[in-house]
C-alpha cells in the first residue's frame, strides 16, 4: 500500500466543512469535554478523506440526536492530508481511504504522536468507487477493466473506439473525444483505483499505485470527490472516477468482472471483504485490508475503497479520548452504520468487522 511522505502539517481551515450542530453556543467551543453530569460537551475537529463528506454529515446529524452539546467537525482535505495533520497533532481523529503504513515512515510517525502506542484503525464504511460519466443519450455504459485503464492512461482518447464499442454492442457511442477527470490532489481514492488498474490491467495502465495522479497521462485534475463530480457534471463527454455516494445523477458504469458487468452498488461492493486478506500490518488495533480487486467472484464490484478512521489508544488531554472514542463507537455502531447507508449510499460493515472494531475502540482511554 503506497503512502505519502511526511510534510509539515498545516491545520486546514476548517471552515471549509464546518459540520456545526451545537446547540449551545460559546460554551461548545471548547475541546470535548463531560459536564458534572456526565454528559459530553464541546467540539470534535479532525478531517481528511472527502469521500467520507456524506457520511459525515449523516453521522454528525446522528451523534448529535444523542449528544445534542457536541459540535463533529470535519474538513475534507483528502486522505493524505488527513493523515498528516493526525501525525502532527493537529487532528485527534482522521479519515482515510488508505491505511497507515511505514513505506514511508507515517506508521512509526503516528505511533509517536500518540505517546509511543500504535494508533488505532478501524473501517468506518465500505463504498463503491463509481466510474461516473456524462455522455448525452448513453444511459448504461459497460467497460472493461481494460478499457477503463485505456482511457484514464490516455491512450484510449474516443469514445467510440473499438475497445469500448466491443462491449457496449447496440448502444450509440459519439465520436467525440474523452475528457477524463481525475483528482488532483493527494488522494486514498487515487489510490484505491489505481490499485485495481495496476492489478487487473498492468498492460494498459504501467504507472503502479499512486495517490498523486502522474501528470504525464493527461486528462482533467479536479480537486476533491466533490471537483470530480462537478466537473463531470458539467462538461459532456467527461468521464472519472469518485466515490459512488457523491455521483447524484451521473451515469455510472458496469464494469467487467468475469463474464458480467456490475453495477456499483453497495451491496455488490461489500462482497469484497469476503475475499480480501487481512493487510500484513493487520493487528490487535488494526483492522485493515488489502483489497482482492481481482476477484471474479459473481456479482461483487471490484473498485472499491475501504475507508478508516484513526485515533490514538491514549490522550493527553482526557477530554479529546472521550470525544473520540464516543464518535468513533456511535460510526461502527449498528444505529450509525444505517444511517450512513440510507443517507450517503455506503455499505454497512459485516458483523464480524463490526465487532472488532468495537472492541478496539472501546479500549480508547
Amino acid at each position: 500500500m503506497t503512502s505519502t511522505s511526511i510534510r509539515r502539517a498545516i491545520v486546514p481551515g476548517i471552515a471549509a466543512l464546518a459540520l456545526a450542530l451545537s446547540a449551545c453556543g460559546a460554551a461548545n467551543e471548547q475541546s470535548g469535554a463531560a459536564d458534572a453530569g456526565g454528559e459530553l460537551s464541546g467540539t470534535l475537529a479532525g478531517g481528511g478523506a472527502s469521500t467520507q463528506q456524506a457520511a459525515m454529515g449523516a453521522w454528525a446529524v446522528g451523534f448529535q440526536g444523542t449528544h445534542p452539546d457536541v459540535t463533529i467537525e470535519y474538513d475534507p482535505i483528502g486522505s493524505g492530508g488527513g493523515r498528516e495533520n493526525f501525525i502532527s497533532g493537529a487532528f485527534p481523529y482522521a479519515g482515510s481511504d488508505a491505511y497507515l503504513s511505514d513505506n514511508e515512515g507515517e506508521l512509526s510517525a503516528a505511533t509517536e504522536r500518540c505517546s509511543g502506542d500504535v494508533p488505532i484503525q478501524v473501517p468506518s464504511y465500505i463504498s463503491p468507487i463509481a466510474v461516473a460519466y456524462n455522455l448525452p443519450g448513453v444511459d448504461e455504459l459497460h467497460l472493461s477493466p481494460q478499457a477503463l485503464a485505456g482511457i484514464m492512461a490516455g491512450t484510449i482518447t474516443e469514445w467510440d473506439d473499438q475497445a469500448i464499442a466491443a462491449d457496449n454492442e447496440g448502444v450509440d457511442l459519439p465520436a467525440e473525444r474523452i475528457n477524463a477527470v481525475h483528482r488532483s490532489d493527494e488522494s486514498g481514492t487515487t489510490e484505491n483505483f489505481t490499485d485495481y488498474l495496476t492489478t487487473v490491467a498492468p498492460d494498459e495502465w504501467d504507472a503502479g499505485v499512486v495517490e498523486t495522479w502522474p501528470t504525464e497521462y493527461g486528462g482533467e485534475g479536479a480537486k476533491g470527490t466533490s471537483g470530480v463530480v462537478q466537473t463531470v457534471a458539467n462538461s459532456e463527454f467527461s468521464v472519472g472516477y469518485a466515490d459512488a455516494s457523491q455521483t447524484a445523477d451521473l451515469g455510472k458504469a458496469l464494469i467487467g468482472v468475469g463474464d458480467d458487468f456490475v453495477e456499483p452498488s453497495a451491496e455488490a461492493a461489500a462482497k469484497i471483504l469476503e475475499a480480501s486478506p487481512e493487510a500484513e500490518n493487520a493487528s490487535d488495533t488494526a483492522v485493515i485490508y488489502d483489497l482482492d480487486f481481482a476477484t471474479e467472484e459473481a456479482g461483487t464490484y471490484p473498485i472499491v475503497l475501504t475507508s478508516y478512521l484513526m485515533a490514538c489508544q491514549t490522550y493527553d488531554d482526557a477530554a479529546d479520548g472521550e470525544l473520540v472514542k464516543a464518535f468513533m463507537e456511535y460510526v461502527v455502531s449498528d444505529e450509525g452504520q444505517d444511517q450512513a447507508a440510507a443517507e450517503a449510499g455506503s455499505a454497512p460493515l459485516s458483523d464480524t468487522i463490526q465487532e472488532q472494531a468495537l472492541a478496539i475502540i472501546e479500549s480508547i482511554g
